[in-house]
């Protein structure tokens, strides 16, 4: 119970260190549509700069973890772009791929935003320096790799950047190194009837996993799952 209390407190504090951001739907613009690609990982304060546009952005992603010591994703992106360094995009809607947060913000918002880059991600140091303050609060939470089995499909992950349960999944996912689909559900987003169509009710964290034909609510209960279904 004590360690609960921790985790989902700790977690409330990442968040209340940036504001909420990324805990609502902001200012659209055209669709894309292939999904967008990020390599990341959940500590990361750059990587969370990049999630909170897609959250803003209601963009759906798909996402592969790269916590250090990571055998497959690492590498993967070291290969495409020269330097394992994170985050790291790929957009096939355009064929570009790039490295550097605030360049991936900037180009999140032009291409499917109003142009404009919504105001906590637009403050320059300012906004690395809160970024900085929410991963301090969860010190190694989805930094380092744990050995995991391998899913043969993606799972799938309804979430937000802001909700505190969704960023202690998202940190197990990181740990094990699982790939998944980030359907981002925030206030105002375009996808929460259809979520709540296929959920029953609008609950975030919910997974899916296709592997194994199950659906879970809960940040505890996924946890448990993801432990005893993939790590080793």
């Amino acid at each position: 119970m004590l360690a609960r209390m921790f985790d989902v407190g700790t977690s409330l504090a990442a968040t209340v260190n940036r504001g909420a951001t990324g805990i609502a739907v902001g200012k659209l613009g055209r669709r894309p549509k292939r999904r967008l690609q990020l390599f990341e990982f959940e500590a990361c304060p750059y990587c969370r700069k990049v999630r909170e546009a897609l959250s803003i952005l209601d963009l759906s992603a798909e996402v592969y973890p790269c916590p250090k010591n990571g055998p497959r994703f690492r590498q993967e992106v070291e290969e495409r772009g020269g330097r394992a360094m994170f985050p790291y995009l790929v957009d096939p809607n355009t064929g570009r791929e790039m490295y550097e947060s605030s360049d991936i913000v900037r180009y999140l918002f032009a291409q499917y935003g109003d142009g404009s880059v919504a105001l906590p991600l637009a403050l320059g140091p300012l906004t690395d320096l809160s970024s900085f303050a929410a991963s301090v609060v969860r010190p190694g939470f989805g930094a380092f790799y744990r050995e995991a089995r391998r899913p043969e499909k993606p799972l799938e992950l309804y979430s937000f950047e802001a909700s505190p349960f969704c960023r202690i999944v998202r940190e197990q996912l990181c740990a094990l190194e699982l790939p998944y689909v980030l359907y981002n559900v925030a206030r105002g987003s375009r996808e929460r009837s259809a979520f709540v169509a296929r959920s029953g009710k609008m609950q975030v964290p919910y997974l899916v996993d296709p592997n194994t034909d199950s659906a879970l609510f809960e940040s505890a209960d996924i946890v448990d799952y993801l432990e005893a279904t993939y790590a080793v």
